[in-house]
């Protein structure tokens, strides 16, 4: 595609942005779907947050998503929250409409879109142990409890951390959230009908298990938010132990197929999206 005065430009807010898969991703679909459209990453230093927001609707952007470490902090500088990401409390989306800046978080329906469309696993009714309590862990947890889930369990080394995420998410929501100690993790676990990685332990092959391998059972769902590499050490031990696996990969892939229609109105060819997120992640 050839870029002209009438190319669409959308992008992502970050620092560091180098690393971030979502340009070839993004820009595979709109090759795919014939739009004129391109995707590019900003560098946009936490001091001048405010400036790069402020200059989204002038330089007329059509959509532009957000890293860390922004999402948190970029919310101020909206005109409108969705009800997940005013929840969470972070906004991973920026939708433009009428020159108003409406914040998403598509994180979490990213995940339960993955469990449903990767693992066929239905939520609802359901029993979790989510391993950590930092933003992804908040964005999941919101979403499991509005979409059904019986029970969230959370365990984190900052053991006032998962308890200030489990009160959040019980008292906005009413389901059954706690905070776990280690001493209970079995306890937990064997409760569980799935187990989730929500810390960066796997990113590196040298990194421990997020919990012992002993905790899981064939009949567990064992879920990894590591993506890369998409065969994390937790993923590897639990198909050892018979358990269902599902990757990181999955909710990368839907938190952008979701923004990508949230921009565009255009239903998101996802089999283009998931090849060109393969194509540059190793195993």
């Amino acid at each position: 595609m050839m870029i002209s005065g009438k190319t669409k430009i959308f992008g992502i807010f970050g620092h560091p942005v180098e690393h971030t898969f979502s340009p070839g991703m993004h820009n595979a679909a709109f090759r795919k779907l014939g739009m004129n459209a391109c995707y590019v990453p900003f560098a946009v230093h936490p001091e001048r947050l405010a400036e790069a927001v402020g200059a989204v609707v002038p330089l007329n952007l059509r959509g532009v998503n957000i890293t860390v470490p922004h999402k948190e902090k970029v919310i101020p500088y909206l005109h409108e929250l969705s009800r997940e990401a005013g929840l969470i409390g972070a906004v991973n989306t920026l939708e433009i409409r009428e020159g108003r800046l409406i914040g998403h978080n598509t994180d979490g329906r990213g995940f339960l879109r993955s469990l449903g469309e990767q693992a066929r696993f239905n939520p609802k009714g359901k029993s979790f142990l989510c391993i950590g309590s930092g933003g992804a862990a908040r964005a999941v947890g919101f979403s499991l409890a509005l979409a059904g889930a019986s029970c969230i369990r959370f365990h984190d080394l900052d053991h006032d951390k998962a308890g200030t995420l489990a009160r959040d998410i019980r008292i906005k929501t009413r389901v059954d959230v706690q905070a776990i100690t280690r001493e209970s993790l079995a306890t937990a676990a064997a409760g569980a009908d799935c187990l989730i990685n929500a810390t960066p332990l796997g990113l590196r092959k040298a990194d421990a298990l997020p919990l012992p391998s002993s905790l899981i059972h064939a009949r567990h769902l064992v879920c990894d938010l590591v993506y890369n590499p998409p065969q994390t050490p937790l993923l590897k031990q639990a198909r050892a132990r018979k358990a269902r696996t599902l990757t990181g990969l999955g909710m990368l892939l839907y938190q952008g197929v979701i923004a990508f229609e949230i921009w565009t109105g255009v239903k998101a060819p996802v089999t283009v999206m998931q090849s060109a997120l393969k194509r540059q992640i190793r195993d």
